[in-house]
């Protein structure tokens, strides 16, 4: 079947505005010409921003490095951190911060992951507008009321339930489940979105072979999401470790090197916290420690948001 012709004539794409490749004149619009001029500015100056923090911790940890009395060595090794005695050991600060995470992993993962399964594909879209938002404004309480909820709430009852002999007032446990409460609601709103980004056509193809909710929801929507769940459990990962006044009010005041989650021990983000809120001089070696453990902070959430990269490239699934 011969179909008409429709290119245009020489003086016809003039009068259109085009030139043979152009297509339809574009139209100068100020509003959206601003829109875009403030876009740019906004990525150009967060990158600026991050290109500036880089270099001061940069910058700051080479000169705590190049201190005589401080070895990468002995940073990575010593089991004692005392920078008033010259004792540069970061080990207890980085146990302390890792144990922390993992409680909050425990208890973020888990129930964010049912959270998000629950809203995706068992809540009515009534509930579903409900519940979302209400858990989302979780995620608004400010985190110092979280510490002390930690501190006169969870701390009692853990002592309650297993003995105050054994879980000290201020415990990484306490700190631990309090975080894991707070990022509940990134890893289930960050997992519920990709699950709802499954194509419906494979939630019916399952119900058509027979497959109950619970095994679709399973076998099928939750393996097909994958790579967005998992961002989602890196990004809470980095909340977690970089959470810092739930473990400055409840996790305790000195860095010690133990895995007894019931008692205290001070976290990177704590210690920083507890450090520059003090009497700290300029240029004191107490001063540039704060850098050196902040360069740590940075590597191991640059460290994370490039395994979550490459885990989303590695299982992320296009649907046509």
């Amino acid at each position: 079947m011969a179909y008409p012709s429709t290119s245009l004539g020489a003086a016809e794409l003039t009068a259109t505005g085009g030139d043979g490749g152009d297509g339809l004149k574009r139209h100068f619009r100020l509003g959206e010409s601003i829109i875009h001029t403030v876009l740019v500015a906004c990525g150009v100056l967060s990158i600026l921003t991050t290109i500036g923090i880089v270099i001061v911790l940069g910058v700051e940890s080479w000169r705590f490095f190049r201190l005589p009395d401080v070895t990468l060595w002995e940073y990575v090794t010593n089991t004692v951190w005392q920078p008033r005695i010259s004792e540069f050991g970061m080990l207890p600060l980085l146990s302390a911060t890792l144990m922390t995470s993992a409680i909050a992993m425990l208890v973020a993962l888990p129930l964010g992951l049912m959270a998000a399964i629950y809203l995706s594909e068992y809540a009515t879209p009534r509930t579903r507008a409900t519940l979302k938002p209400l858990l989302e404004l979780l995620a608004g309480i400010p985190t110092v009321v979280y510490g002390y909820f930690a501190l006169t709430f969870m701390t009692p009852l853990l002592r309650t339930l297993l003995g105050k002999d054994i879980v000290e007032i201020y415990n990484t446990a306490s700190a631990g489940i309090v975080i894991g409460i707070l990022i509940i609601p990134l890893v289930a709103s960050m997992s519920e979105d990709a699950l709802r980004a499954v194509p419906t056509a494979l939630r019916e193809a399952a119900y058509g072979l027979g497959g109950t909710r619970f095994e679709t929801a399973t076998q099928i929507v939750l393996p097909a999401a994958l790579s967005g769940i998992t961002a989602a459990f890196i990004v809470a990962v980095a909340r977690a470790v970089g959470e810092t006044m739930v473990v400055a009010l409840a996790a305790g005041a000195g860095p010690k090197l133990t895995a007894n989650p019931f008692v205290g021990a001070e976290t990177i983000t704590g210690h920083i916290a507890r450090i520059s809120g003090g009497d700290l001089s300029y240029d004191s070696i107490d001063y540039k420690s704060i850098f050196s453990l902040a360069l740590v902070l940075f590597l191991m959430t640059l460290g994370l948001n490039i395994v979550s990269r490459w885990l989303m490239r590695r299982f992320r699934q296009e649907y046509q």
